[in-house]
This record gives structure tokens, sequence and C-alpha cells, in this order.
């Protein structure tokens, strides 16, 4: 294992790191889906932005394989990859793209059928951050520095399943607690210590983020395992309602949107979608087709209209507009194939596969990019984030791009 601070003095380092770091929280993006957990950000697109997408790549960076996202508060930003039989966190002043500390510690690629390397996004709050990595290592880091403050490998110590692919949901912090998609239905964490506060049975979990949500019934949290989306109760881990949903090799990625009482669950293979109304402890289908099948990354949902990529990664794909309501294509788009999006307000922000940014108003009427641009090299499936006027990606290899207007 090693820890690699820079040689500076820690006390100045600390009082550096905790001044520069002071956040304007509505434009921090401190975890997975960013502020609001909907891949929606407050900020507003600089009008340049507008006309020239891609901007200006103020500095590249080297993070190692994988397809982990990015979290950034304040002037800093964390994120991980893989290089030479160890997994990295890293934490990087937004500034430069320098390195102010890294962690690393022994993982295997994971390589299967694809380059491999973490997919968990790191979650930030306070003074701490908080890592699951592909194999079941859970860290608590002091974010000034990447002290380690407590760490678990829930693989041994609470002998839990590693999913085909590993873990790739993030850790999702809601009050004092930690909350994991591991396990058939969840499991929660002190986050002062990590102490176990309850767990599911030792099934597949899928691979979304946990999302706390309150719905009729109470304060919920919302997972996929392999079979199924489902609710728990957050205090106790209670399963509320199940609703089956099989994907070919189990791959239930994208993140369930809610609205009110009704959930949208979407996932790739040919499986398509489904709007689920909650009710007396029961999830009601509402409709059902094949018109947003989301192999990884989830939609984003505008005035009543769901954003996101229909198809897989391995064939023909577009960006579609479905209407919430009744699950009817608006519209699709074919040139920007498969990627990932984002929404900055009623702009949508799209990354395709290929490291081209394109970006359009969000409307029911169609996608009319006003500017396309290339920001990166090689495979790009990782969704990009947008923070303090700045926008962040990565590819495959490990090149994070900053990019400025």
């Amino acid at each position: 294992m090693k820890f690699i601070v820079p040689s500076l003095r820690l006390s100045c380092l600390l009082l550096w790191f905790l001044s520069s770091a002071l956040p304007s929280l509505a434009n921090d993006w401190p975890h997975w889906r960013g502020a609001k957990r909907n891949g929606i950000s407050a900020e507003r697109l600089p009008d340049k932005a507008l006309q020239n997408i891609g901007g200006t790549v103020a500095w590249k960076a080297q993070i190692g394989t994988g397809f982990a996202s990015c979290s950034v508060v304040g002037s800093h930003l964390f994120t991980t990859g893989h290089e030479d039989g160890h997994d990295t966190i890293f934490c990087i002043r937004t500034a430069d793209g320098a390195t102010v500390w890294k962690h690393s510690f022994p993982a295997d690629l994971g390589d299967k059928f694809y380059e491999g390397g973490p997919g968990a996004t790191p979650t930030i709050e306070g003074e701490r951050v908080y890592l699951l990595s592909k194999w079941g290592d859970l860290f608590c880091f002091q974010a000034s520095d990447g002290k380690v403050i407590w760490k678990k490998q829930l693989r041994d110590e609470a002998e839990v399943r590693v999913p085909t692919w590993g873990f790739n949901g993030s850790p999702t912090l809601v009050g004092n607690t930690i909350y994991l998609n591991v396990g058939s239905a969840g499991m929660a964490l002190r986050k002062t210590d990590g102490e176990i506060l309850w767990k599911s049975d030792r099934g597949d979990p899928g691979y979304s983020t946990p999302l706390p949500v309150d719905l009729a019934s109470g304060p919920a949290l919302l997972l996929s395992n392999g079979k199924a989306y489902l609710a728990v109760e957050r205090e106790t881990g209670k399963k509320l309602w199940s609703h089956r949903w099989i994907t070919r090799y189990g791959v239930n990625a994208a993140d369930p949107i809610v609205k009110e009482n009704q959930v949208f669950i979407s996932s790739g293979y040919n499986k398509g979608c489904a709007l689920l109304e909650i009710s007396d402890g029961k999830a009601e289908t509402l409709w059902k087709n094949k018109n947003l099948r989301s192999q990884f990354n989830g939609s984003v949902l505008i005035d009543n209209f769901l954003y996101g990529i229909d198809g897989d990664s391995n064939e023909d794909a577009a960006l579609k507009c479905v209407d919430w309501r009744t699950g009817e294509v608006r519209w699709s788009f074919d040139q920007c194939g498969f990627g990932s999006l984002l929404a900055i307000r009623d702009q949508l922000l799209v990354l395709d596969h290929k490291g081209f940014l394109w970006v359009a108003p969000a409307s029911p009427e169609g996608f009319q990019p006003t500017s396309k641009g290339k920001i990166l090299d090689g495979k790009c499936w990782t969704v990009p984030v947008f923070a303090h006027g700045k926008l962040y990606a990565r590819n495959a290899g490990g090149t994070l791009v900053c990019v400025s207007w």
C-alpha cells in the first residue's frame, strides 16, 4: 500500500486546502450525479460555450485506466484510476491539474471484456472522502491530505459477494450513514467508523448507486440488484417493494429517476425501460417499452421529458427524448451515437464515445446543436462533470481534461 503527499509542510497544506476549498455549495458536484443526484447542474453555461463547446483544454492529467467519474468540491477534484496492479484515488487542484495527494492500493484490473479499472466515483462530505473499490475496499480519507481515517474490506469482513464486473455503485451518504449497493438489497454503515448497521442477503447487487428518496411510505433507498429494482427502508434495510427486471448478464446499472411516487427504470442489452407507480407497497407498471435502453449512464428529466442514450456500446446507439407520461419517443438523434450526458439548467451536454462534445437546448421539439468540439481521444464512456464554470471529462485510458471558456 502506498501513501503519497507532495513535499509540503502538512500544517501549511491543511490550512491552504481548507481555505481554498471553501465551497460555493450550489456549484459543487460532491458525488455521483451531482448535488441533487439527478445529473443536472444548477449553474449557467457560459455564453461562449454555447458557440464553442470545445472551449480550451486548460490542463490534462493522467489518472490511470477506468470509468469512474469526478467529484468536485471548491477548488479540488477527486477521481480514481488503475495502473500497474494498483487502484489510485487522486485529489487534484482544479486551477492547474496538479496532484495535491494520491493514495494507491493493490487491486486487480478486472478487464473482463473491456478495459477494466474502477467504476465508482468518490463521495465528498465535509472534510472526508469516501471510496468503494471494485473489489470491496471501502475507504474514508481525510480530504486535506489523504490520510486514511478508516478502512474496511467488505468481501472479507462482511463476506459479501462481488458481482461479475465488481462494485460500480458509488457510496451514498445521508445523515450519519453510508449506503452501498452491496448484497441483494444494499448495506448501511456508520460514517464515523465504518461499523455495519445493517446488510442484506449475500446476493448479486446491481451496478447502480443507492438513491435516497422520500416516498409516501417514508424515507427510502432505491437500488438495483441482478434481477430487480427495489426500495428499502433507510433506517432498517427492510424491503418496501421490488420490481422484477431481468437484464442480460444482470447489468442493471442506470440509476432510477424519481418524480413524486413514480419511478423510471431503464437498462441496456435490448431490455428497455418502464415507468412505475408506487402505491401501498407495490410497484405497478404504467408503461413499458424499448424506446430508451440505457446500458450504463442514467438519463436526465427536464419538464416531463427524459433525455438519454438508447442502445449499447457495441451497436448503433442514439440520443433520444422520451415523454415521461407516455413513454413515446419525441425525437431521436443518431449522429453522436453511444456516450453519456448531463444537463446544465436547460442545456444538454453530450460526450460521445469518440470524445466529441455536443451542446443543444433540452427541448422535446428536437436536438439542434449550437456547437460541437473534440476534447478527448480514445474511448469515452464516462459521464462528464460541470462545476464552478468548468467541465471535466475522462477517457478509458486515463486522460482527464479540464475544459474552460
